[in-house]
Formats: structure tokens, sequence, C-alpha cells
């Protein structure tokens, strides 16, 4: 059965949030938009490909800072409208050059850096 990405529920942009996780340890790494082609992309060559809503075209991780995502698997919720990838991620994935963009923690307190 193949999988066809039409059955997704994307916004009015066309696009999807795609969530990549490390495939070892589970951590969250970071979220970014994909577009049909661009998932389709990522399931065709096993290198994630996303869309840049700034830019306006595709981006495969990696491909001019080396830090590549590389697909071991790809999920969709249970309402068709959010992508989970489980990645092998090589060096950062935060354009921060942080391992993960989540390093913000948040309280009633205020923000800290988590590291």
């Amino acid at each position: 059965m193949s999988f066809d990405p039409t059955s997704l529920k994307y916004n009015d942009a066309g696009l999807i949030p795609a969530i990549a996780q490390d495939n070892a340890t589970g951590e969250v790494l970071m979220m970014a938009w994909m577009n049909a082609e661009s998932l389709m992309r990522t399931l065709e060559t096993g290198q994630v490909t996303y869309w840049s809503r700034s830019r306006q075209e595709f981006w495969a991780k990696g491909a001019t800072s080396g830090h590549v995502q590389t697909l071991r698997e790809m999920r969709v919720d249970c309402d068709r409208d959010c992508i989970l990838m489980q990645v092998d991620q090589v060096g950062a994935a935060c354009h921060t050059g942080r391992r993960s963009c989540f390093f913000t923690g948040v309280s009633a307190e205020g923000e800290a850096d988590l590291g």
C-alpha cells in the first residue's frame, strides 16, 4: 500500500508541522514545516527535507551546515495534521548551534536557559 500525502490535513498555506525527534534518545530536536512535496522527498531520499517559509524553497536539513537529519521512521498523528519523525541527527539541530531548539524553560516565574 503506497502513502498518499494528500490524505494529510495541511494548513491554508499547504503546510503541516513536522517534529524531529532523536531516534536513539527520544529527545525532541526541532519543529519545522513540510508540504506534500518535501514530505515525499524525505520519504524517497531518507534525508529530511523541510519547506522554508522565509525563503520559500525546499530546505534539506544539513545541506549547508553538515548537520544532516536522516529519517528512520515517520508517523502521522491521529488527526492527520502533524508529522513525527524519528531521525539520526548529525551535529546540532538548532540554527543557534544547540542540539535541540527547545532549550528555553518556561514557568510562572519566567524563562530560563536550560542549556
